[in-house]
């Protein structure tokens, strides 16, 4: 699939989505998604310097012996995307076969379509090819727990505004410390593990 627009590395998304806040960039967003950006540069500057991966994941990402790339759809205005990106970076920072790209959902719609949640364009979403250009995996938009408490705020507000459902979902992050997103991950890349030991074995 073609990608539209530039094509980022993690340090290069979060230079980028920082620069967004200089004066002479502001006009690009209204002031409601610059409140939104500066927040998730803060609670990426947070994540930089805290995200600790368990040691079965580092061991799994080890074994991983076959090139992967990664491509995570995501903009700087979305608070997931704030939570979940940052680990994702880490993650496949820890395995030199992994190479990851970060792209614009807005600049890409034909990317959103196909990888759409029930629908709906919720990001990030994060989509694993092997070098070949095969799909090895989907993942996203959230860790399924975060996806849970959205579904069950959306089909059952109870007077909840959106602002409380975001401060129940962000606390929720905060609490968690990224294991969720750790933890299933771990399963994806475990199965990919595993379908590359069997096929080097058939090799």
């Amino acid at each position: 699939m073609v990608i539209q627009g530039k094509v980022f590395s993690y340090p290069e998304y979060f230079e980028w989505a920082t620069s967004l806040l200089d004066e002479n960039k502001k006009n690009q967003y209204d002031e409601k998604l610059l409140g939104f950006i500066r927040l998730n540069i803060k609670r990426m500057e947070r994540l930089n310097k805290t995200i600790e991966l368990q040691n079965t994941l580092v061991d799994l990402l080890k074994k991983i012996s076959k090139k992967m790339n990664w491509y995570i759809i995501a903009e700087p205005w979305c608070g997931d995307c704030a939570q979940i990106v940052p680990v994702l970076a880490k993650i496949a920072e820890c395995s030199e076969n992994i190479r990851l790209n970060i792209i614009l959902r807005d600049e890409n719609p034909s990317w959103i379509e196909k990888y759409h949640t029930n629908g709906s364009k919720s990001i990030p979403k994060l989509i694993v090819f092997d070098e070949l250009g095969n799909e090895l995996f989907v993942w996203g938009p959230r860790p399924s727990q975060a996806q849970a408490i959205f579904i069950n705020w959306k089909q059952n507000p109870q007077g909840k505004t959106w602002d409380e459902f975001e401060k129940e979902l962000h606390s929720w992050y905060s609490k968690d410390k990224t294991i969720s997103i750790q933890n299933e991950l771990y399963e994806k890349l475990f199965q990919v593990a595993s379908m590359q030991l069997t096929s080097s074995h058939h090799d």
